[in-house]
């Protein structure tokens, strides 16, 4: 049901997929950037890094469920 309201709303797998790669960067910037400005030590740096690089799996569920979806509906864009 998720899902399918995504779909119906615009959102494609390609998008999940983006956002997955993006957290995954912005882990790593979170991480360089607390570990450099907030003179907490990297304990509180390695926090922000996996608050962040949790998000990643998510993403990328999300693009294997709607990836599934397009492919039953017929709208995957097979390239």
């Amino acid at each position: 049901m998720i899902v399918k309201k995504m779909h119906e709303a615009g959102v494609r797998s390609e998008h999940a997929y983006f956002a997955a790669f993006v957290s995954i960067g912005g882990a790593l910037v979170t991480w360089m950037t607390s570990n450099r400005t907030e003179h907490a030590g990297v304990d509180r740096a390695d926090r922000w890094g996996i608050f962040i690089g949790e998000w990643a799996p998510t993403f990328f569920g999300l693009g294997v469920a709607l990836s599934q979806y397009e492919q039953i509906e017929g709208t995957l864009n097979a390239q």
